[in-house]
């Protein structure tokens, strides 16, 4: 009877991947404004997810009889703008609830490409070192010694004005931190015992380097990737004020605040919720990375 209680005690403890998982919500969680971030960041999601449920409208429609309608709660606003209307009538809440899905698709797609270019790039620089390492850093370098948002610039007013253009030229921009953080980190796992061995035993350079190496310096680009998240967000919204990423009349949040420039003194809504719109959503993802920096980074773990 003894034996069978010990063993079910024994079974019933959190193991591998669960105990892993654990550890990392008890360090997560110790941060309030990064479990904000995250609920904050998961609502935004969900509406993404179900814009074309939830928006009471479609986010192009027009109502020509409501044009620069007040919100609600002003003289002149209507429940059926919760939000007011922009210069040619068209609901701000349905274009902002659309608006999550170009924000979110944007972080994708950007922190995507970049990470994968950024790591397979710094795993060259950090394994074979030599020539290769100083070719690649050399680039990154000259990448870096541009103002991101000018380099962007660059590159969309070459490529063209347009949201694909603009997630590719952004992700130019961001891929040095990632090829130097994993430089870096493959640079220290080099001297590590298990790399010894693994060499010793044969193992070939490509499956060394994904396989053995790479799942060990994935911490720090997980913090990264989720700060380049709201960072691929703010160069998005700019290069589409600026009239260099999403053209009208999509309904992303930048394109939306250069639509609305020339109502500002007069129609305040029509600047201020898209802004509201950016200002959050990026505060929350840099919460939830700061919670991810916690949690992940064994320094900063309670022994």
């Amino acid at each position: 009877m003894t034996e069978t209680v010990t063993l079910e005690a024994v079974d019933s403890r959190p193991t591998g991947t669960r105990a892993m998982l654990l550890e990392f919500w008890s360090y997560f969680s110790e941060n309030r404004g990064a479990v904000i971030g995250l609920a904050f960041f998961i609502a935004v999601v969900l509406v993404a997810i179900f814009a074309d449920f939830i928006a009471p409208h479609a986010p192009n429609e027009q109502y020509r009889d409501a044009l620069l309608q007040p919100p609600f709660w002003q003289e002149g606003g209507s429940l059926k703008f919760p939000l007011g209307t922009d210069a040619i009538g068209r609901d701000m809440l349905s274009r902002l609830i659309h608006g999550a899905q170009y924000s979110l698709f944007i972080g994708c797609i950007v922190v995507s490409l970049a990470l994968a270019a950024g790591v397979i790039l710094g795993l060259a620089a950090g394994f074979f070192r030599g020539r290769v390492d100083t070719f690649i850093m050399r680039i990154m370098d000259i990448v870096l010694a541009f103002p991101s948002l000018l380099l962007a610039l660059v590159l969309v007013a070459v490529l063209g004005p347009s949201l694909i253009n603009a997630m590719i030229a952004i992700a130019i921009v961001q891929q040095p931190h990632y090829v130097r953080l994993t430089r870096a980190a493959v640079m220290g796992a080099m001297t590590k015992d298990y790399v010894t061995a693994a060499r010793v035993i044969g193992v070939r350079s490509l499956r060394l380097m994904f396989v053995t190496i790479l799942p060990n310096c994935m911490a720090p680009l997980i913090v990264q990737a989720a700060l380049s998240f709201s960072t691929a967000i703010l160069d998005a919204a700019a290069l589409g004020f600026l009239g260099m990423g999403a053209q009208p009349p999509t309904p992303e949040w930048g394109t939306m605040l250069a639509e609305a420039r020339e109502f500002i003194l007069r129609a305040w809504w029509v600047v201020t919720f898209p802004g509201i719109a950016i200002l959050t959503t990026v505060l929350a993802i840099n919460l939830m990375g700061d919670g991810l920096r916690d949690a992940l980074d064994p320094k900063l773990k309670r022994s």
